[in-house]
């Protein structure tokens, strides 16, 4: 099946009882069992059923069965949000002592995340930039993962996945890959070699920003050494889902980070249409940036799609000749930016990427406020930056807003 029929029919048969070919919103907190010896079975994994909805839910399994088809796994777990299942992937495999090697340009609460982790004792080493050297370098005996974005957000940096995961497979540590800006539709980082897939899920895949939602791929492919990642020994049993069975009946469940029935019935409606939104959007934001770069306002245009990007070849490689939602523009001075964002008609002005309307935000001063202006820059986040998420609308009229609101 190709992408937009699989996203329709991989995993998705008509419900049982009614044939209702949406699958139904189970908003139960619990599920009833007719003896005390089959939730017994239930709760020791020897028969199959649902107990918890913080565990486990009928309309949260469709959705993660869904996104695991569409990633190529042999699992996947469906958490509250974005954070939580950046959250979850890494700390399934860290303990105090334990380091991460990550890519400089990542999400501001990401980066957030990795310092907060130093208080349990793990580290974080950023690499310089995206080249293979610069997270060789900080690769040490206590590193038990490297953790990449495919495009960064706001820095727009792309790095070489299958030259990173061949790093990290050299050194016997998994990578991780956050697919959010990306999506199934542009990037399928299982097939470039990541071992585990998160996606934020409240974006691209929800797309009307709606609900919010986060989820974890397995590729299964990676050959854990149990002795290394102590966490995952007891569950040396489960074979290749190890490090799924870990999630599901230790960390996830303890930690509540469970997406409710409806916001995962939200989520898998939207991604019905991903395939149908992301080539708009992809559209969108060449136009724009296109437009952008030959405005005399605008000091810079950063876009991967632009031909004189340092990353155009690896992300027209990547992605298929598709580039993304997100581009950033440099105004000059903070004032300037400030001044666009307030006379823009349409684009709105939120914390929010991926929904069907463009959206744009000031980095500096709200998701980075509270980084060093060296964090910020290592990041891309510079005090006249406006990064803009682009939309579904007619091209023709966003051009027209931020040309407006530049002459201003």
């Amino acid at each position: 099946m190709r992408f937009n029929t699989r996203i329709l029919h991989c995993e998705k048969k008509s419900e049982s009882i009614t044939g209702a070919t949406n699958i139904p919103i189970y908003q139960s907190s619990s599920f009833e069992h007719k003896s005390a010896k089959e939730l017994e079975s239930i709760f020791h994994g020897r028969e199959f059923g649902f107990v918890y909805t913080r565990i486990g839910n009928p309309t949260v399994e469709a959705f993660e069965k869904r996104i695991n088809c569409l990633e190529n796994g042999i699992g996947a777990l469906a958490c509250a949000s974005g954070m939580s299942a950046v959250t979850l992937a890494i700390m399934n495999i860290t303990r105090c002592g334990d380091e991460i090697v990550c890519g400089r340009g990542i999400f501001g609460g990401t980066y957030s995340l990795l310092k907060n982790l130093e208080d349990y004792g793990i580290t974080t080493k950023f690499a310089d930039d995206s080249a293979i050297g610069s997270f060789e370098k900080c690769i040490t005996d206590k590193t038990r993962l490297i953790f990449i974005e495919t495009i960064g957000n706001p820095k727009l940096d792309v790095p070489d996945i299958k030259k990173i995961s061949g790093l990290a497979h050299s050194r016997n540590i998994p990578l991780i890959v956050d697919s959010t800006v990306t999506t199934p539709y542009l990037a399928r980082p299982v097939e470039l070699g990541a071992d585990i897939v998160v996606h934020s899920t409240s974006k691209y895949i929800n797309g009307s920003g709606n609900s919010i939602g986060g989820i974890i791929i397995d590729s299964g492919n990676f050959k854990w050494d149990y002795n290394k990642y102590l966490s995952l020994k007891e569950y040396e049993r489960f074979g290749p889902f190890a490090y799924l069975a870990r999630l599901r009946k230790g960390i996830f469940k303890d930690f509540g980070a469970c997406i409710s029935p409806f916001n995962a019935y939200l989520n898998m409606l939207g991604l019905e249409t991903l395939a149908l939104r992301m080539d708009k959007i992809c559209s969108n934001a060449m136009k724009l940036a296109l437009r952008l770069k030959q405005n005399p306002r605008v000091e810079k245009v950063n876009y991967p799609g632009l031909k004189d990007s340092e990353y155009y070849p690896i992300a027209f490689e990547q992605f298929d000749n598709r580039f993304g939602g997100i581009l950033t523009i440099r105004t000059g001075s903070k004032e300037k930016a400030y001044s666009v964002i307030n006379n823009l008609k349409y684009a709105l002005n939120l914390a929010n990427i991926g929904d069907v309307r463009t959206l744009v935000i000031h980095p500096a001063s709200t998701i980075y406020a509270e980084n060093t202006l060296e964090e910020k820059e290592k990041m891309g986040v510079y005090e006249d930056l406006i990064r803009i998420s682009l939309g579904l609308e007619d091209a023709e009229d966003i051009i027209e807003d931020f040309e407006e609101a530049l002459s201003v």
